[in-house]
């Protein structure tokens, strides 16, 4: 009977790697997402900042707020 008992345990402990490995894949996923998610942010408020001070500096001294096509 004790050996049915230690097979059935070796199962079971095999099976619960099994889930924790998924689920640590799953959780790692995520980070991945969320860290992909997190440089888009940067990515976008960087970009931004440059294209806002340009227009300030445009809109207080009126540099650059008109094309001469003219030459």
């Amino acid at each position: 009977m004790d050996l049915v008992a230690s097979i059935s345990g070796l199962q079971q402990a095999k099976v619960a790697g099994q889930i924790q490995t998924a689920v640590a894949k799953k959780v790692l996923d995520q980070q991945k997402s969320d860290g992909a998610a997190a440089i888009q942010l940067l990515e976008a408020a960087s970009g931004g900042v440059g294209t806002a001070g340009d227009e300030l500096v445009a809109a207080a001294t009126g540099l650059g707020g008109t094309l001469d096509t003219y030459a």
